[in-house]
């Protein structure tokens, strides 16, 4: 937990990160976790993806932009990538961030952009997952949700579990139709509002989990966690639910061993796969998530 809160305190640390994104180390920091700097990038490592049997979600990383030129820009990043997921048959949807399109500035003017962006995806067959950021955003961010999916039907929104109000959020948009995208969360967040300990979390998760099953409408598991898998397969099994009715999430780079061994047995998986030059504050919290990416970046930064 300390170590957690370490790497979380830095990744808010806006001096660090302008030196961490202008290094020339940060190709070796990122490689195994963001899929390059670029759309393009981006979209042959989605391709490589989908050949394997894999889904993906493309995101293109920026958060808490500080003007609407800005989030227009945002904007019009993804309707490309959009036109082009399109263009080349890639299995891919698409995750925002609602301060990327502005909520920060006008909660108004990002929701015409995320709708712009919205019905173009369901034009061209797709859909668009709404990450969720840190507490404050969560009662903005679900007004959003719920708008855009009457509207549009094509979103869906992540809900964490580690904060205590999901399981109220989870019976509200079973009930509006709104589809979920269930994780345990990666930011610091107050005693207050979140549960700080492991083991409450997980609890949690698999109650939400087995209440989306009951009452949801296509939902995504989002964990690396081998023991959420294997009791939301076991729950699954016993109550005759097929691989169709839901999927698994996972992050690009993270425990590609149980990725591909999921897609092998045949349950639905999507890779979150992220690209773009701001890559630090997503690194960071890979990093904070589970200490074995630490781990493994130190190996990997010793290696000539």
């Amino acid at each position: 937990m300390l170590m957690r809160s370490l790497v979380l305190f830095l990744a808010r640390r806006g001096g660090l990160r302008r030196w961490m994104e202008g290094s020339p180390l940060a190709g070796r920091l990122t490689s195994r976790f963001v899929a390059g700097g670029s759309l393009e990038e981006a979209l042959r490592v989605a391709c490589a993806l989908n050949s394997e049997r894999l889904l993906v979600t493309l995101d293109r990383l920026g958060e808490n932009v500080t003007s609407l030129d800005q989030a227009a820009a945002s904007l019009q990043a993804y309707l490309e990538a959009l036109e082009l997921i399109s263009a080349a048959s890639i299995q891919a949807t698409i995750s925002i961030k609602p301060t990327q399109f502005g909520m920060n500035l006008s909660e108004h003017a990002c929701r015409a952009n995320v709708a712009a962006l919205a019905e173009k995806a369901r034009r061209l067959g797709t859909g668009v997952e709404l990450d969720m950021e840190s507490h404050e955003y969560v009662d903005r961010t679900l007004r959003l949700a719920v708008d855009l999916q009457h509207r549009f039907h094509c979103i869906r929104v992540a809900v964490q579990a580690y904060l205590y109000r999901s399981e109220k959020d989870v019976e509200q948009l079973c009930a509006a139709g709104v589809p979920v995208r269930l994780c345990k969360g990666a930011y610091l967040e107050p005693r207050s509002v979140a549960y700080p300990r492991k083991r409450d979390v997980d609890a949690n998760y698999l109650r939400l989990a087995h209440l989306l099953l009951a009452a949801g409408f296509d939902p995504a598991f989002a964990t690396h966690d081998q023991r959420m898998i294997s009791a939301i397969q076991n729950h699954v099994r016993q109550r005759g639910i097929g691989p169709a009715g839901f999927e698994f999430q996972m992050l690009y780079g993270i425990r590609r061993d149980l990725q591909r061994e999921l897609a092998r047995q045949g349950w639905r998986v999507r890779l979150y796969v992220p690209y773009g030059a701001a890559w630090y504050p997503y690194f960071m919290r890979r990093l904070a998530e589970r200490p074995a990416n630490i781990l493994f970046l130190l190996r990997n930064l010793m290696r000539r």
